[in-house]
């Protein structure tokens, strides 16, 4: 870890920060995010006085409730219409990797990638994860999709192998991790795995995962001081600013620090092997 002068980071403020949060429940009675308009209003209102200026909507792409993309997008456009220039909105998913979504996704990749662009926000089940997953992220990249794994850090299967997601890392796959996991909202397991997972510069976005205004708020600011004190301010603006704006608007993320334990020295992909399991299971 890299720890950064709290003096120099205590000069700014950080509502004047504009941060961008690509995963959030935003849009009401879709699935287990806001229940109503009214909820939706008030955690829009959480996010600005937050210092989030743009939401990526992102309604549950499962089996257990309808995706329906045109009523996704009339309830973004009423919500829109009532905020006004507070905060802007955008469209995407939280896409769950089942072989349905999958296949579904290849053939109409813009359903559900956020603001039709090119990035996806991908969600592996609970337990087990699919052997043959690396070769649905392949065929994904053809496609023109950049999956982006969201919070690993509380994915039950990844807690205990979270050095799987050295292989997607190396094919292209872009890591989220949730803003509260950082601040230990959902326990000291997945706060460990997702700080270790920064030590190893494996993470390059930070979201809110919102979905109500009280135990999954819609809240980055706490998050970004955090990785601003003891990492670097830098480090906070690469992941809650830049790269999430990259995706917001379909653009290539700027240049990223090297993955360790990935790469070599020489730029030239490490072997799959040895020791990644220890780093993590340490203290």
């Amino acid at each position: 870890m890299v720890c950064a002068s709290s003096s120099l980071w205590s000069q700014f403020s950080r509502q004047k920060i504009d941060m961008i949060d690509i995963h959030h429940h935003l849009l009401y009675g879709l699935d287990d995010g806001a229940t109503d308009i009214e909820t939706s209003l008030q955690m829009a209102e959480m996010a600005v006085a937050d210092g989030i200026t743009h939401v990526v909507c992102t309604p549950h792409a499962n089996s257990e409730y309808d995706f329906r993309p045109e009523e996704n997008a009339a309830r973004l456009e009423r919500l829109q219409e009532k905020l006004g220039n507070r905060l802007t909105l955008g469209l995407g998913c939280d896409f769950h990797l089942s072989y349905d979504n999958i296949e579904d996704a290849l053939a109409n990749p813009a359903k559900y990638t956020i603001n039709d662009k090119q990035y996806l926000l991908v969600e592996f089940p609970d337990f087990g994860i699919p052997q043959n997953i690396s070769s649905s992220f392949y065929e994904m990249s053809v496609a023109g999709m950049v999956p982006i794994i969201t919070h690993p850090e509380r994915n039950l299967t990844l807690m205990q192998k979270p050095e799987k997601l050295a292989e997607w890392i190396r094919m292209g796959c872009l890591v989220q991790v949730t803003a509260g996991s950082l601040m230990g909202r959902f326990g000291k397991g997945p706060q460990r795995i997702a700080r270790q997972l920064l030590d190893l510069h494996w993470v390059h976005v930070i979201a809110t995962d919102a979905h109500n205004t009280t135990s999954r708020p819609p809240a980055m600011s706490e998050a970004y001081d955090f990785l601003a004190e003891e990492y670097e301010p830098e480090e906070a603006a690469r992941l809650c600013v830049r790269n999430p704006q990259a995706i917001f608007f379909g653009e290539a993320l700027p240049e990223q620090p090297v993955p360790e334990k990935i790469f070599e020295e020489d730029g030239s992909l490490a072997p799959k092997k040895r020791g990644l399991w220890s780093f993590f299971s340490r203290k």
